[in-house]
């Protein structure tokens, strides 16, 4: 038995894996339902592992934040992500911000203890419907979600990092204000960002050293 934090904006979810969790004999669950409380929990409660969803409370990929506080407060920190994201460059983001594991939320139930133990344990897991999208992304580039963007959309993507307007992002590329709305536009469908926070979110994440 050991003591496991499971965060997911979703009742429902938390209740499935609790039983779930509770049937395989892991006793000690806390939750939280946002990156604010999960992280004061994570650091109130010291868990063995916790189970975190990358959506959170409207937040395309909130859990990535989330992730990285969690392992900058303890590099030991045992991670595994349980989404419904299954594009592999949200994938690479989750294990570059420091998961230990990624499992699909459409998964066998029997499958969430498992990766949880292997994760807690000091493995990795990898959901298997998720090892051939990732070899056919490296197939065709190195797996960086910036692979199929054109160069004009990464010079946009830099600057929104920068917290760029779109005025100021027009000025410097020398294109009209509506090319920065319809590049941004191109990026958030690409990239799967709900709202232009989550894209300049996503862009800060990109620009970090070793993505």
């Amino acid at each position: 038995m050991y003591r496991v934090l499971l965060v997911d904006d979703h009742p429902v979810v938390i209740t499935a894996c609790r039983s779930l969790l509770n049937a395989a004999g892991i006793g000690s669950l806390s939750e939280a339902n946002d990156a604010e409380s999960a992280y004061a929990t994570y650091v109130r409660d010291q868990p063995d592992a916790a189970v975190v969803d990358l959506r959170l409370k409207g937040e395309e990929l909130g859990g990535i934040g989330l992730i990285e506080r969690m392992r900058s407060h303890d590099p030991n920190a045992r991670i595994l992500v349980f989404s419904m994201l299954a594009d592999p460059r949200v994938v690479r983001l989750a294990i570059d911000a420091g998961a230990s594991g990624y499992l699909l939320k459409d998964a066998p139930p029997h499958e969430l203890p498992k990766a949880l133990e292997q994760v807690r344990a000091g493995g990795t897991y990898l959901d298997p419907q998720l090892a051939t999208r990732i070899a056919l992304l490296r197939a065709e580039g190195d797996g960086r979600p910036e692979t199929s963007l054109t160069p004009r959309e990464r010079q946009a993507l830099a600057l929104l990092a920068q917290a760029k307007s779109y005025q100021a992002i027009a000025d410097q590329l020398g294109i009209s204000y509506k090319t920065v709305i319809n590049l941004t536009y191109r990026l958030r469908q690409k990239l799967g960002a709900r709202s232009l926070p989550d894209l300049v979110r996503l862009a800060v994440e990109m620009s970090r050293p070793g993505m």
